[in-house]
This record gives C-alpha cells, structure tokens and sequence, in this order.
C-alpha cells in the first residue's frame, strides 16, 4: 500500500468517527412533547348532532411548562362565541375551564406558562379543547388531547 492509500485510509475512518461522535449529541431527548385531538361534534358530553369539525395541536415545553397551541376547525352551526381547554376529566367526562382563549376565530394560536399540575395534568390525557356556539352555547366541538407517540 502507498504512503498516500495510507494517509487516505486514516482521514477517511478520523472522519466517519468525528462525524459519529457529533452525531451523537444531535440525538438527546426532546424536551418537547407533542399533543393532538380530532374535534367533532360526537365527542361533546352529551354528544350533537353538528358537522362541525377540527383539529387541536399543542406543544409543551417540559422544562419551562410553556404551552404552544393551534387550534383550527370549520363547518360549525354558527360563529364560536368561546373556545378554551378544560380539565382535567377523561374522554366522556366534562371539567371546567382550565385555559381560556383570547380569540375563538378559527385558527386559534397562543402559549401560556401551566402549573406543574396542569401539565400534569394535560400529559395524563385529562385535557380537552372545546369551541362554543349560540346554538350549542356548551360545546359544538371537542377534542380530547392526547399524547402524540
């Protein structure tokens, strides 16, 4: 083998190896975790007969308790006249408000710092977005927020 196969060789393995222990530190935990909830109308408490329908995202940053949210729906029976999460209660149980929203238009976009046991409480699975109407003034659609895997 030459001189320069040698040299050639040993810059090839000094990369790959560099580039495997960079990579490892790109590969730590998310300290983010991730929450959806399909809205609709069959999942209020008692359930409607509305085409309304959505989608609730949430984001909660574990180290500081901050809360990204976007809530998006469309083909309710009139304009939101409220719109908020609740909690905690499990999917088929109401609960009050926990996190009430400045603006019920579609969408709905914002953040909001949560005590440790709203966060907890939101991890479990216990929250729920909700958006209500004069015609459904105590929920037209719901959507149960759950972990994304």
């Amino acid at each position: 083998m030459t001189k320069y196969g040698t040299l050639l060789r040993a810059a090839l393995i000094t990369g790959v190896a560099s580039a495997a222990l960079a990579g490892c530190g790109m590969m730590s935990k998310s300290n983010t975790a991730s929450f959806s909830g399909a809205m609709n109308a069959a999942s209020e408490v008692p359930p409607n007969m509305t085409r309304g329908s959505g989608l609730a995202e949430a984001w909660l940053n574990r180290d500081t308790n901050v809360l990204k949210y976007k809530i998006t729906y469309t083909g309710l029976s009139g304009p939101a006249t409220a719109a908020h999460f609740h909690g905690p209660a499990a999917a088929g149980a109401n609960a009050g408000v926990v996190l009430p929203f400045a603006n019920a238009a579609s969408p709905i976009e914002g953040q909001a710092t949560l005590t440790p046991a709203q966060a907890a409480d939101l991890v479990a699975g216990k929250w729920y977005a909700n958006i209500h109407t004069a015609a459904n003034p105590g929920g037209e659609i719901r959507g149960q927020m759950l972990p994304k895997m």
